[in-house]
């Protein structure tokens, strides 16, 4: 036996509550577990319980003293048979009471429900009750919206007890030998009535006269047989209070259907509706619809054919020539939809989740494609979820609806290539392109005068520049694309909302906000935003924008909650309000100012400093002493270079620095202080010769020659011999033979011209300065024995 809408209503519920469970102690399922009695572990905070699909046949006081929260409870699939009336005292909450199929005997005898007056929710079809008398205590289910029943004898005054229950929804499981007594749905007020037929029951006409006359809604379940009967009474009720009629799970055949839906059309009815319909014998030929009708709405929902010989333009020519203002044919399988022969009243058409093609509403007639002329009046139209394709051509097919203003095609697999113009009518103010797979090439093929456009979930990376204006348009949703930063509102000059939420933004570009003077609702959450300097100008508007004090006025959604950082690794995950992103590090003035002004602090302090303690001049001798040290290890002389030599230095120096000399100079280079022996003209030039001989035999003997330079110096002839001589022997020895000391300061300017090749040593060598610092002069004297010292082979004993 097929399960019922009503029971499957109730497992929906379940499931329904049972995602909406806060926590899993909230909610516990103990069905089909063999369960002869309600379990004694129930968790103190269950809230949602099914123990359908056990044995439990009685339920009894203290069964839920542990599970005073519950709120749901399903006890279908039993064999239930006795509920003592004391079972729900520890219940109050409870809103939700499944009692289907079991063993129940007596609808006057549910004392139980006397603790259970909050009930929303009541389910006891599917029991063994032979009358629909409800006993007094229904009566007291004040809040109760949905009631489903069934007996197999209905009577008058069976509903008395809840005449004053307002409920939503009252459903009724016929059974097999039904009785009826016509009036007996009087004392229910009910907003809607669900009918459910058994597998042989056919239509009970003082059942339908009550239902069309009492309630405003009425739903027919299950039925196989009986549309003649049901058409004839329709046809036959004079007066009929249910506006909205509707065939739920049924079987019907093509002249059935049809003969039905012209017989509705022709009534006072609002809305008529079929859904899980199964068509057999479908038409071969037109069917006719009538021309004029009360109704507004018709709808199909997951209708089928079950014949494959047949004319679909005939069936697609029934529905869309109904005089109705809204037709919606969804769930089901068309391929095509034809265009009404003559102008249609319809203005709003769905035709969701299908499986349409770009062909729709169009016909060939010899080889030319014939565009729909006759929906003119058409304001909406819906096309989700079909197999739709080509922008360019659907903007064809609707270009003569010059009504149209909504229009959904998302949930579609349409593209623009650009290979032809659009053309849409002026008409068309909201336009829903999502979950397709467009490109930026879209914003070429829309309606100038688009209000509201739905571009989310594309592949649109871009908002082009080069596009005509849309000057209408209000709101944008790009959620779910690629852009990398804000678009330009140059081209959108009246927009007011923008969505780009899970994009691939990482700073969004605050500036460009300034191009949008009528923004105030902006959404750029869940996008890979990279926390550095360049996002310090968004986070300040979200920021403001949260505080309300953003000088633009924009609403920022979802923050802080869908703003998180991706990189760098240290801040991932953190939300954009938590971070702090310093403006020194981020302002190159700012960054300049703080490196520069310390920097240039220590500098100067650090020059004043080594000004005021000499230490350039301290590096100065260093690097000297370091550079001799090293030349010394590095530039080994050969022995064979050594030979003949007997002084490691003559000194050349003017007689009026001989002070300097005896006092200074030879007792820090000879003897045990400085170890070196040096030739001076005053105790090695050799009586007899001429001062030429002795001054180039001092030189041979020596390996350097050291130069005491003064002012005195260049104006002695004898010292300029001296150095022309050494300068020669130079060449022999290498550039280290000569070393300058410079006694005093001796200007350039001050060297004669015939000094020339001591105006060259003096730019190109570094000299030694004596200084007149005592605490200097250690050094000076150990740079300069570094220069002189030279390990001399054979050299005679000093005495």
């Amino acid at each position: 036996m097929r399960v019922t809408a009503a029971v499957l209503w109730t497992a929906a519920v379940l499931v329904g509550l049972q995602k909406s469970a806060s926590s899993p102690d909230n909610f516990v399922d103990r069905s089909s577990q063999n369960l002869s009695s309600v379990p004694t572990d129930l968790p103190q905070t269950t809230e949602f319980l099914d123990l359908s699909r056990n044995y439990i046949h009685q339920l009894h006081n203290g069964d839920f003293e542990k599970t005073t929260h519950l709120r749901f409870l399903n006890v279908s699939w039993n064999g239930l048979e006795e509920i003592d009336p004391q079972t729900f005292l520890d219940t109050p909450l409870l809103e939700h009471l499944d009692l289907s199929h079991n063993n129940l005997k007596n609808l006057s005898g549910q004392q139980y429900l006397l603790h259970t007056v909050n009930l929303l929710v009541l389910n006891l079809a599917f029991n063994r009750f032979l009358t629909m008398t409800l006993g007094s205590e229904f009566s007291s289910l004040v809040k109760l919206e949905r009631l489903t029943v069934g007996a197999k004898n209905i009577s008058v005054g069976d509903f008395k007890n809840i005449t004053k229950v307002k409920l939503r929804t009252l459903t009724l499981l016929l059974e097999d030998g039904l009785y009826y007594e016509a009036g007996s749905l009087e004392d229910v007020h009910a907003q809607r009535l669900q009918i459910a037929f058994g597998h042989n029951q056919k239509i009970d006409r003082n059942l339908t006269a009550d239902a069309l006359s009492l309630f405003a809604e009425v739903e027919m379940m299950n039925m196989k047989d009986g549309y003649r009967d049901l058409s004839k009474q329709l046809r036959e009720t004079v007066k009929i209070h249910t506006t909205s009629f509707y065939l739920t799970n049924i079987t019907i055949k093509w002249q059935d259907l049809t003969e039905y839906v012209n017989v509705a059309l022709n009534t006072t009815l609002k809305h008529v509706g079929v859904s899980e319909m199964n068509v057999k014998n479908p038409p071969h030929y037109t069917t006719e619809v009538i021309k004029t009708s009360q109704v507004i709405s018709f709808t199909a929902r997951q209708a089928v054919v079950t014949s494959f010989q047949f004319s679909q333009e005939a069936l697609y020519n029934f529905f869309i020539s109904m005089p109705v203002e809204r037709v919606a044919i969804t769930d089901a399988p068309i391929i095509h939809m034809t265009c009404p022969k003559s102008q249609s009243p319809i203005r709003q058409l769905d035709f969701s989740f299908g499986a349409l093609s770009d062909s729709i509403f169009s016909s060939v007639v010899g080889k030319k494609v014939v565009e729909c002329q006759n929906l003119r009046n058409l304001k909406n139209l819906t096309l989700v979820g079909n197999s739709l394709k080509k922008l360019e051509i659907l903007s064809k097919r609707f270009q003569y609806m010059s009504s149209l203003q909504h229009l959904d095609l998302s949930i579609n697999s349409i593209r623009y290539d650009q290979s032809s113009q659009c053309i849409w009518p002026a008409s068309i103010t909201n336009i829903n392109l999502s979950s397709n797979s467009l490109t930026d090439s879209v914003f070429q093929c829309l309606p100038n005068g688009t209000q509201i456009l739905d571009l989310q979930n594309n592949q649109i990376s871009v908002v082009p520049q080069s596009i005509l204006k849309l000057r209408n348009l209000s709101s944008l949703n790009l959620n779910a694309n690629r852009l990398r930063d804000l678009p330009l509102c140059h081209t959108f000059p009246k927009l007011h909302k923008l969505l780009l939420r899970s994009n691939s933004l990482h700073a969004p570009s605050v500036n460009i906000l300034e191009s949008c003077p009528e923004l105030r609702t902006l959404d750029v959450s869940f996008n890979p935003f990279t926390c550095i300097c360049t996002l310090r100008s968004f986070i300040k508007l979200a920021i403001n924008s949260e505080k309300n004090n953003s000088q633009s006025g924009i609403e920022l959604l979802n923050w802080p909650q869908g703003y998180y950082c991706t990189y760098p690794e240290d801040v991932r995950n953190s939300t954009l309000r938590d971070i702090s992103i310093p403006e020194v590090s981020c302002s190159i003035g700012l960054l300049v100012v703080a490196i520069l002004v310390p920097a240039g602090t220590l500098i100067i302090f650090v020059v004043i400093l080594c000004h005021r303690l000499d230490v350039p001049w301290y590096m100065g001798m260093i690097w000297q002493w370091t550079r001799a040290k090293h030349r010394a290890r590095m530039q080994q002389a050969r022995p064979e270079d050594l030979v003949g030599l007997e002084f490691h230095a003559f000194v050349s120096y003017s007689q009026h620095d001989v002070d300097w000399v005896r006092n200074s100079l030879l007792p820090n280079l000879e003897g045990p202080t400085g170890g070196l022996r040096i030739c001076h003209h005053e105790q090695h030039f050799v009586p007899g010769k001429t001062i030429i001989e002795n001054i180039i035999s001092c030189v041979e003997k020596c390996r350097r020659s050291v130069f005491v330079l003064s002012a005195h110096f260049v104006k002695s002839e004898w010292c300029h011999y001296e150095l022309y001589f050494a300068t020669h022997q130079r060449l022999t020895l290498g550039s280290d033979s000569i070393v300058l000391v410079l006694l005093e300061p001796l200007p350039q300017y001050l060297i004669p011209s015939k000094y020339y090749q001591l105006k060259s040593m003096m730019n190109r060598h570094t000299y030694l300065e004596w200084p007149q610092d005592r605490a200097k002069q250690r050094l000076f004297w150990a740079n300069l024995r570094a220069a002189l010292q030279t390990d001399l082979p054979n050299a005679p004993v000093l005495m």
